[in-house]
């Protein structure tokens, strides 16, 4: 079952599930935050990792550059920090969410990209908040357009979504050790 808004404040504010919460929808000037219906709006921080592929470090082997999730470069990202982002075209970006959260045991968080950036070829990508997961949401911005993109940091991104279980989980992302678990910051790719 989907959860409201209601449920949200409540978790928010007696269960510290959402930190800093934001009790309602602030958009006046900004792209929207906050509280909604059956949701909450959550915003981008001011730091990110912005992907380049001109980085002379990479080339300096002569081996053929690839992204391997497995084994990812470090420098193929220039990092930066500020109130606007400007991601190149075709490209990418990671940042963090504002927000820390604690997922309860029976619940499911789904983060959305915004329809604001969307309809500028702005995609937003985050994975699940799996039951028990906490921290901030490392969120990954692709530019699909052929002309640089603007993110405004300390605004909306993404909706979380919550999803309730008819049962409590077997093993949760807190029992299983998750290697995201407690993340602060930009966390990049890691396997275990």
């Amino acid at each position: 079952m989907v959860k409201n808004d209601r449920w949200i404040r409540e978790m928010a504010t007696k269960h510290k599930m959402i930190e800093p919460f934001v009790e309602r929808q602030m958009s006046k000037g900004v792209i929207s935050y906050g509280l909604s219906s059956y949701g909450y709006d959550i915003r981008i921080a001011d730091e990110f990792k912005i992907f380049t592929s001109v980085n002379p470090e990479l080339f300096a082997t002569g081996q053929p550059v690839i992204v391997d999730p497995k084994n990812f470069n470090e420098h193929s990202f220039v990092d930066y920090r500020g109130e606007v982002c400007v991601i190149p075209p075709n490209s990418f970006a990671l940042g963090r969410s504002v927000e820390y959260f604690r997922i309860p045991r029976n619940i499911l968080a789904l983060c959305l990209g915004k329809s604001t950036y969307a309809r500028c070829g702005i995609i937003v990508n985050i994975t699940p908040a799996e039951p028990e997961w906490e921290g901030q949401l490392v969120i990954e911005i692709s530019n699909t357009s052929p002309l640089p993109a603007k993110i405004y940091a300390n605004e909306g991104i993404a909706q979380m979504i919550f999803l309730e279980a008819d049962e409590v989980c077997e093993i949760s992302y807190a029992d299983r050790k998750g290697k995201y678990q407690k993340q602060i910051g930009i966390v990049t790719s890691k396997v275990q």
